[in-house]
């Protein structure tokens, strides 16, 4: 492949990466407000759709194509911004990670809730509450993760 295709790739991949969390957080902190059951279930089940169609192939393809064109580019893994990107990038998925699995869990309750037709429980606020706490420092990884890849500095920096 083209260092430019790969390039295209990688940058392809972080929009989806960054576009499928902030979309997914908008949805679902709206649906959650609304306090409509069966808004917060498709809200749960959308979520946990774009994960696995859009966040969880970028999240693979991202320090693939990242370390492939480190390799083949004229920059290297020494470089104070690569060393950043990758540890804030490493950042935003310990952050996801857990909340993935939290994600997985308010589906299952939401779902519960719509089929016996009962409220949502106190879990699952404290399921919501653990899931925006994790998505606080993960958006944060992530755009300044972002930055630090176009501009190839550190934003506290001067340049």
């Amino acid at each position: 492949m083209d260092y430019l295709d790969v390039k295209f790739l990688h940058v392809a991949s972080a929009t989806a990466f960054f576009g499928a969390g902030l979309a997914s957080a908008l949805a679902k902190v709206w649906a959650d407000r609304s306090g409509n059951i069966g808004a917060i279930d498709a809200a749960n089940r959308a979520v946990v759709r774009a994960d696995w169609i859009f966040t969880i192939p970028s999240a693979i393809l991202l320090p693939a194509t990242g370390a492939w064109m480190v390799t083949r580019g004229s920059h290297a893994f020494a470089d104070e911004w690569v060393r950043w990107g990758i540890g804030l990038y490493a950042v935003a998925g310990l952050c996801w990670l857990p909340a993935a699995w939290l994600q997985l869990r308010m589906r299952r309750v939401s779902r519960e809730a719509v089929a016996t037709g009962g409220p949502l429980p106190d879990a699952y606020r404290r399921l919501a509450m653990g899931w925006a706490i994790l998505g606080i420092p993960a958006f944060a990884a992530a755009l300044l993760t972002l930055y630090v890849m176009v501009a190839r500095r550190l934003p506290w920096l001067p340049s």
